[in-house]
């Protein structure tokens, strides 16, 4: 019980109801000067967590809230009768929450100037990604097998200026059986390549080409050649579209906000000193 007393209490630290001035009508609680009000003490119970609420119900649940709201501005008082408000690290971290709070306030007024996401841009999002919403999912590959990093610049190099991967396989590939039908090895599941190739490939797209991929005997390149499996119905994963978009959006409108507002200010980045930053890693000690 004491432990929740705590989190009421520093929960309180982040709002401020109470009032310094003269005696108003409908007071519920004095501390020398400072009065808290009716109003005060609702808007304050508002800001609650549910839990809290319910359980601040009733008239005895009711003083209990106004006994807290006063050690609240009490243990305010005190710390400010000790000159604590007056403390370095106090200015500083109060100009720090400052800072994000006001951060966040132009950001929340920035995503409600964003565009909405609407039914026709969940839609083209369906159908432009349809492979992300197929379950039982099976990928149907062709790989590069290079050994030689020499090699594999040659192959890069190849497909970089747009050679048919199936040619390259079938010129370049290490691997002799499938270097023969293109570099195709057929339909796959999860559960039957190594964990790292699942995790890159069942993210790729049909046609979509991967990075090379470093393995203990050499190299592979992968294409997605085909994709199957039962295609979830659009309803079914409406909602999780229209997350993905509000995301992609908030991001655009934020990367355009920042690229906006970059202009009206002068940057400089000190590479050298930036460069003798080391977060993280292990650094001489100073003698």
């Amino acid at each position: 019980m004491k432990i929740f007393w705590v989190v009421i209490i520093a929960f309180f630290i982040f709002s401020s109801c109470a009032k310094d001035g003269k005696q108003k009508d409908g007071h519920v609680a004095k501390i020398d000067s400072v009065i808290i009000s009716k109003e005060d003490v609702n808007e304050q119970m508002q800001m609650l967590p549910d839990m809290a609420m319910q359980f601040f119900q009733g008239p005895e649940g009711t003083t209990k809230f106004v006994d807290e709201l006063v050690k609240k501005e009490m243990l305010y008082l005190e710390a400010k009768k000790r000159g604590m408000d007056k403390n370095k690290e106090f200015q500083k971290k109060l100009e720090e929450f400052k800072k994000i709070t006001l951060i966040n306030d132009l950001l929340d007024k920035e995503i409600e100037a964003m565009p909405t996401v609407t039914e026709e841009d969940m839609k083209r999002y369906y159908e432009n990604n349809r492979d992300d919403f197929i379950i039982n999912k099976q990928i149907r590959i062709s790989h590069i097998f290079i050994k030689s990093e020499d090699d594999l610049n040659k192959v890069k190099e190849r497909l970089d200026k747009g050679e048919d991967f199936a040619k390259v396989a079938s010129e370049m590939s290490a691997d002799k059986a499938s270097s023969k039908v293109g570099g195709d090895i057929g339909f796959v599941k999860k559960g039957e390549l190594s964990q790292e190739l699942e995790q890159m490939i069942f993210t790729m797209k049909k046609g979509q080409i991967s990075s090379p991929v470093k393995l203990n005997e050499g190299y592979r390149i992968i294409k997605i050649t085909d994709i199957k499996g039962n295609l979830i119905e659009f309803d079914k994963v409406k909602g999780l579209i229209n997350q993905r978009l509000i995301a992609e959006k908030q991001k655009e409108s934020f990367d355009k906000f920042i690229d906006n507002i970059k202009k009206n200010y002068k940057i400089e980045m000190n590479k050298e000193e930036i460069a003798k930053l080391s977060f993280g890693a292990s650094q001489p000690h100073s003698k």
